[in-house]
């Protein structure tokens, strides 16, 4: 599913990481740990393609998407790849379900069946009670699963999510690392979690720890 090989990234004269070398299996959730500064969201950004290593490759789904165009890049990004931010990202200006449909929109699938499978999302994270208001009016445990929804809308092979519970209370957090493996199960996607909750690590198929810009273990 995805494969980094020899991953080299440096900014200014800091070699952030040293030759990764990762590969995850389809349907696998992976937790990367390590200490502030290791390496783990700059490795997350180049899986995810938002950022390009400096040398090395990385293939996902047997495609070497270190050697697209940008314009191929954000193409393949939008149908294959979801995200999941710790500050979740939602636009304030639109309901909950308009802002599940926005990477459906940009995909130029047709609005009738991305509002539908926004609704369907929705109702499956407990959402549909809250789903036509505004972020601001939501918890911040319903804001993130609108992010998980959003993430979902393209029934995307794999998603990365960095710090997913980072702002949320220790219940809130528990139902967050439920939801992933139940999201795995019903629709087979693959995840990597960057995080620092030790719980949510533990509960990953593979634990993966970077230090000092390599993985030490896995």
């Amino acid at each position: 599913m995805v494969q980094a090989q020899d991953i080299h990234k440096s900014f200014g004269d800091v070699e952030v990481l040293k030759g990764v070398d990762l590969e995850v299996s389809s349907g696998e959730i992976i937790s990367i740990v390590g200490a502030s500064g290791a390496g783990k969201t700059t490795l997350l950004q180049i899986l995810g393609t938002l950022d390009k290593p400096d040398r090395g490759n990385i293939l996902i789904n047997e495609q070497n998407v270190s050697a697209f165009k940008a314009n191929q890049l954000a193409a393949f990004r939008n149908k294959h790849i979801g995200f999941v931010f710790q500050f979740h990202h939602l636009l304030p200006e639109f309901t909950g379900i308009e802002n599940i449909c926005i990477p459906g929109f940009i995909a130029g699938r047709d609005p009738k069946e991305v509002e539908d499978k926004a609704k369907e999302l929705a109702g499956f994270l407990g959402l549909s009670e809250v789903a036509s208001k505004k972020p601001a009016q939501l918890s911040g445990g319903e804001q993130q699963r609108l992010a998980v929804a959003r993430a979902l809308i393209n029934q995307p092979d794999i998603i990365l999510a960095d710090e997913p519970s980072g702002n949320l209370d220790s219940k809130n957090s528990l139902e967050l690392h439920k939801l992933f493996f139940t999201l795995r199960d019903q629709f087979q996607q693959t995840f990597i979690l960057v995080t620092h909750n030790e719980q949510l690590a533990d509960m990953a198929d593979r634990k993966i720890t970077i230090q000092d810009g390599v993985i030490s273990q896995s």
